[in-house]
């Protein structure tokens, strides 16, 4: 017999704005990213943290969104970028992802960042803030 996979576990209640339940209610919704319980929120983000490469945090964004149905984008703000602050990070609206996910998994890209500042430069030259034209 199959058991049901693993669901997250609801926030407190007033605690984040996810539309958890909202989204359990709704028949036929994309319930893919209530699969990322607690501890597989930790591997995420443990794997986040250990990017090499701007086409390894490419590979994780697919690998998000296949996964569990969620987009985040990633660019440098308009003008000057003189730390990893200046490089936005911001999910499209997806019921069911928790306030603190959409919070930790850009902390855990900019760490990454942070420990290998070549990732940051690649995504700064892919959107043609260094000058190469």
């Amino acid at each position: 017999m199959n058991s049901p996979l693993p669901l997250r576990t609801p926030c407190p209640p007033g605690a984040c704005d996810c539309q958890r339940d909202e989204l359990l209610d709704r028949l036929g919704a994309d319930t893919r990213i209530l699969l990322l319980t607690r501890s597989e929120e930790q591997r995420l983000l443990e794997r986040l943290e250990s990017l090499q490469s701007l086409e390894d945090l490419e590979r994780m964004q697919q690998r998000m969104f296949d996964q569990l149905g969620i987009r985040l984008h990633i660019e440098p703000a308009h003008g000057e970028v003189r730390s990893m602050r200046g490089i936005h990070m911001h999910f499209d609206a997806h019921p069911g992802l928790c306030r603190k996910t959409r919070q930790s998994i850009p902390a855990a890209i900019r760490r990454a960042m942070e420990r290998r500042p070549e990732i940051a430069w690649r995504l700064l030259d892919a959107n043609d803030l260094l000058g190469a034209g």
